[in-house]
């Protein structure tokens, strides 16, 4: 003879569900999916933190990796002369392309300005000072992100999804003082040196467009040049170009190591990086000239 179970607690005498249950089992995922979707939401906010974090690391990294191969004298010298020819190769055309055509938009705006204010015998000066502040720095730095940048990123990125950064640590090789010294360094250079390329380009370029299109005389023009800009003005022109060149790199590389979905990241992280360095580049050169006017004053920051 069989003895009948109590009823659970979940089931009525007829052993069916109570009616509560499957409130209570909905309640409970409800709660999980929430916490789940809470835990993703949470991360997609945290995550450009923790990217810049990456990069600061990442830029320290390099510049120590620099300091210690000076000092211990295993700086490779190879590396560095052939990715600095290489980044002069890719990047000179194209920083001259886009600096002709700023120095007719910059030359007619201030032009215009000037005969409006009636200061026409200024208008060297008011160009001649825009360059070397403001146009020739970012002119490099947009051309070494969009082209430099770019290369280092596909590179780093290539090499990671074929493992051989992880070889060449395995080898004891180590990758950033190998791989990143040399092209940050060499970035640097060509930085400062296509700057004042870009400098002279575009004087040059305000100079014809002042001449030929507003009849101005060119000695007026030339004379007013050095009226407002001065040496300190270089001086910031230059330490600005390889402030921007540092960035560059450390992002280009920050994105390039951490491609993990094979060939479609790498094109996802140029991408990312390209943006990433064109939004930095902007912002920093604004904190830069800001600060600088603060400091040491001056008729454009």
């Amino acid at each position: 003879m069989t003895t009948a179970l109590p009823p659970t607690p979940d089931a009525d005498p007829t052993g069916r569900p109570a009616p509560g249950a499957h409130l209570g089992e909905s309640l409970t995922e409800s709660f999980r999916e929430g916490l789940r979707n809470g835990l993703r939401s949470n991360l997609r906010t945290w995550r450009p933190l923790d990217e810049l974090l990456g990069m600061l690391r990442l830029g320290e990294q390099m510049l120590t990796a620099l300091v210690r191969s000076l000092l211990t004298r295993r700086f490779p010298v190879e590396e560095f002369l052939l990715q600095t020819w290489f980044t002069i190769r890719v990047c000179t055309l194209p920083a001259l392309a886009v600096s002709m055509p700023f120095g007719v938009i910059l030359a007619l705006q201030v032009g215009v300005l000037a005969q409006e204010v009636g200061a026409v015998s200024f208008t060297g000066a008011g160009n001649t000072l825009a360059v070397v502040r403001q146009a020739s720095p970012m002119i490099t730095a947009l051309m070494l992100a969009g082209v430099a940048g770019s290369a280092i990123c596909a590179d780093l990125g290539s090499r990671k999804i074929r493992d051989e950064l992880d070889a060449l640590e395995v080898m004891g090789i180590p990758v950033v003082e190998r791989l990143l010294v040399p092209r940050m360094l060499a970035t640097v250079v060509v930085a400062v040196l296509l700057n004042g390329v870009v400098m002279f380009f575009t004087i040059l370029t305000t100079l014809t467009v002042s001449v030929v299109l507003q009849d101005l005389p060119p000695g007026a023009y030339l004379a007013s040049v050095t009226t407002l800009a001065g040496l300190p003005d270089l001086w910031l022109s230059l330490v600005k170009a390889a402030i921007f060149a540092v960035m560059c790199t450390v992002i280009a590389a920050h994105k390039g190591l951490r491609v993990s979905a094979g060939p479609t990241g790498v094109g996802d992280a140029v991408t990312s990086a390209v943006v990433i360095n064109f939004v930095a580049l902007f912002a920093a050169n604004f904190a830069i000239s800001q600060i600088y006017s603060t400091v040491a004053g001056g008729p454009l920051g």
